[in-house]
């Protein structure tokens, strides 16, 4: 094949996150991945498909490939080989704007070279909607991702005045202002304190609920099992299982694969699988 070119109970009602004019959420998918640098193997003939109204989690070790494929498929990162199609058409065949209007993508790093304010940096979100329509929802776009993601009382705030957990979240402002129907969020609770570890995965799980194509990167297995409607565990590049939280994450699997034992038991009010090291 050629290379890939390339807040808690007081949130919103998931309408109000909804994507943009005219966006309608299709399956993403890659066929065939395969990722070489310098020689290493980083994604070996990874297939994957994310459908709309569904949380897909990648999940997997240090250096599994995550991150590689989840920029693969936001057409961000070249592929040696394989192919991303977007509703069956091939991403390389999208128009760069267009795939602006079709899919948002938070990455790992929240570095800004300027000292914009807060606001200024989730305004960014709303360029791909610029001289459309669209552009007219900017204001309430952008004051409706601020409030969501807890950040409204940042909008004056540089980005070097605040922490790192609050930078992530104002990047996240941005992606949900940009009002698309898929969202590629890459370890988006990393930084983040409890409460808004979980204010975040609801709003993913609401915007999948609203019809969004959501694929997410969780290091923490126990997220990944509570929200997500799909897990993908990847390893050395390749994907080991897919399926249903509950079916992937087995406590056999996960040592095999982390090389940490742990116990797998289910949530006693919602069945929920729990991943418990044993220590």
């Amino acid at each position: 094949m050629s290379p890939i070119r390339m807040p808690r109970g007081d949130a919103a009602p998931a309408a109000t996150v909804a994507p943009g004019p005219g966006g309608v959420a299709a399956a993403l998918e890659a066929v065939g991945a395969r990722v070489v640098v310098e020689g290493a193997v980083l994604l070996d003939g990874v297939d994957f498909t994310a459908h709309p109204g569904r949380v897909h989690s990648l999940i997997g070790p240090n250096g599994a490939g995550k991150s590689t494929l989840l920029g693969v498929l936001a057409g961000d990162r070249a592929a040696t080989a394989g192919e991303v199609r977007l509703g069956g058409r091939p991403l390389a065949d999208i128009h760069l704007r267009d795939l602006a209007r079709e899919r948002a993508v938070l990455t790992q790093e929240h570095a800004v070279t300027f000292p914009f304010p807060a606001r200024e940096i989730v305004e960014m979100g709303r360029h791909p909607w610029a001289k459309t329509p669209a552009e007219d929802d900017d204001e309430r776009m952008i004051a409706e991702a601020m409030r969501l993601t807890d950040v409204a009382h940042l909008a004056e705030r540089t980005l070097p005045s605040l922490s790192g957990g609050e930078r992530a979240r104002v990047a996240l402002a941005r992606v949900l202002a940009q009002a698309t129907p898929i969202l590629l969020l890459d370890e988006p609770t990393a930084a983040l304190d409890l409460k808004h570890q979980e204010d975040v995965l609801r709003l993913a799980r609401e915007r999948a609920t609203a019809g969004a194509t959501v694929v997410v990167v969780l290091h923490d297995l126990g997220l990944a099992a509570a929200y997500s409607d799909d897990v993908t565990l990847i390893a050395h590049g390749a994907v080991v299982a897919t399926g249903a939280p509950s079916d992937v994450l087995t406590a056999e699997r996960i040592e095999a694969v982390y090389g940490q034992p742990v116990e797998v038991l289910p949530h006693p009010r919602t069945g929920v699988p729990l991943i418990l090291p044993i220590r």
